[in-house]
């Protein structure tokens, strides 16, 4: 089957690059916005969201962020915070009550929390269990990554502020999480100031 794909791929005369790229690479799923109210983010990779610790909520430029996260290949990066992000961490971390180390920790049945952390290995299983609790089957993690994706750019986000956003090195792998198809009808450089009057 994979080989007959292949064949078709190449039928359509697609680059080896593109045609390795998509025998590789699930497009995964995205969120509506209705959809993503249920289960909201930043668009942190879970590996992140499990170290997140207190230290890292800051103020920089009048903004919160989580600074000076450690990513894939031990690249930091600071990753900006909306303000009702930053409300939802508030009413958790009074909850809690957490007020150093790090930021999520599991939960009782009472309600209590225990432990000095979390793993992302819990996080996949909370995703996945509000995802079914929601309606949305299949959903991964990641899902959730590529629907902040989407939404920043349908908002007007620029692409490499996306990049940022998600501590991608390559332009092109935030693109794929875009998951955008180039639009001909109302083209980006239609109406860019060069028309003749």
């Amino acid at each position: 089957m994979v080989l007959r794909y292949r064949l078709v791929l190449e039928g359509r005369r697609l680059a080896p690059a593109t045609i390795n790229l998509r025998l590789a690479v699930r497009l995964g799923n995205w969120l509506t916005a209705e959809q993503s109210r249920t289960l909201p983010g930043c668009g942190l990779p879970r590996g992140e969201v499990a170290v997140l610790r207190m230290d890292h909520i800051q103020q920089r430029e009048d903004h919160w962020v989580m600074a000076d996260l450690v990513g894939k290949a031990a690249r930091i990066r600071t990753i900006p915070m909306p303000d009702w992000v930053k409300s939802a961490l508030d009413i958790w971390m009074q909850a809690a009550p957490i007020t150093e180390a790090r930021l999520f920790r599991c939960v009782t049945r009472r309600g209590s929390t225990w432990g000095d952390g979390i793993t992302d290995k819990v996080i996949w299983h909370i995703v996945k269990d509000y995802a079914a609790k929601a309606g949305i089957p299949k959903l991964s993690p990641h899902d959730c990554r590529r629907t902040c994706a989407r939404l920043c750019h349908a908002a007007g986000g620029e692409l490499e502020q996306i990049q940022f956003l998600l501590g991608h090195v390559s332009v092109e792998t935030t693109e794929r999480y875009l998951g955008c198809k180039q639009r001909l009808r109302g083209a980006v450089n239609d109406k860019i100031g060069l028309e003749p009057q």
